[in-house]
């Protein structure tokens, strides 16, 4: 599990793929699009084919509350 100072956009291009979460997981598709503003999150690949995925990342800095959970200093 990973997590980023980001907001993250995959576009699943081709082939599926697993994302999983604190609490739950889903299968994502090609077509399909995730947006990740900062959460806990893995990608696992349980299916026989590829899968690929544009990612675009725009930078970001978490708050406060969230800089403080994941261990990270606040900018100043």
């Amino acid at each position: 599990m990973h997590r980023t100072e980001s907001i993250d956009y995959g576009i699943i291009l081709e082939g599926e793929i697993t994302l999983i979460l604190d609490n739950e997981e889903t299968v994502v598709r090609a077509g399909d699009v995730v947006v990740q503003r900062g959460t806990n999150h893995a990608w696992a690949n349980r299916g026989k084919g590829v899968c690929r995925i544009a990612f675009i990342l725009v930078d970001g800095v978490f708050d406060g509350e969230l800089a403080d959970s994941a261990g990270r200093d606040q900018p100043s």
